[in-house]
């Protein structure tokens, strides 16, 4: 219980750290970055940077939106690149870091068979790790144009998804964050979480 919610104070504290961005003018490259480093090894989502920028500013939620998949395709790319080139020197510490050995094998094999581009699709969009998404494609020479597509396609669904939202409820979306942080921290943990378990049961 105390490892819990010593877990939530630092989300908090990082929620914290990543909305005081929403305000400077230099927000949108700071999406930018924050979207095109948890597409290779950040385990932050973009999300809650692309949400405090839309509530500070409802009406740029859309260009959020847009800054932000552009950051995570951009990333994935740099995610396949590492998996490429790097994989033995960097993409295996990634790996290692999020305890995802088993994880990797089982993506590894479902990209060389014939889902391999449904899952890269499915990872994209929802909250499977794209992360280990990326670097397998790279790691496996998934062809690169279609990566980038599939990559396009699904992560500006994600984004647009919660920008529009955001665009049309965004005082009442900060509202509902600010009274119910601590449940959304667990319920993150268990998205995180549950993307790795996700994927096991995905590729069993």
């Amino acid at each position: 219980m105390k490892a819990l919610k010593t877990i939530i104070e630092l989300l908090r504290k990082t929620k914290e750290w990543i909305e005081s961005f929403a305000m400077k003018p230099h927000a949108m490259l700071a999406l930018f970055l924050l979207a095109f480093t948890e597409s290779s090894f950040f385990p932050i989502p973009p999300d809650v940077l692309l949400i405090a920028i839309g509530i500070a500013a409802p009406k740029q939620s859309m260009k959020a939106a847009l800054w932000c998949s552009l950051g995570s395709v951009v990333g994935g790319v740099a995610g396949y690149y590492i998996g490429f080139a790097l994989m033995e020197s960097v993409g295996i510490k990634i790996v290692e870091f999020y305890n995802a050995q088993e994880v990797w094998t089982r993506v590894v094999a479902t990209y060389r068979g014939e889902a391999g581009m449904w899952f890269l699709g499915g990872a994209a969009f929802t909250p499977i790790p794209y992360k280990i998404a990326t670097i397998a494609a790279g790691a496996t020479q998934m062809p690169l144009v279609p990566f980038i597509i599939i990559s396009s396609f699904g992560r500006s669904a994600r984004f647009f998804l919660v920008g529009g939202l955001i665009y049309f409820f965004g005082p009442k979306v900060k509202l509902y964050i600010d009274k119910y942080f601590d449940k959304l921290s667990i319920a993150f943990l268990i998205l995180l979480i549950g993307g790795f378990i996700l994927i096991k049961y995905l590729l069993r």
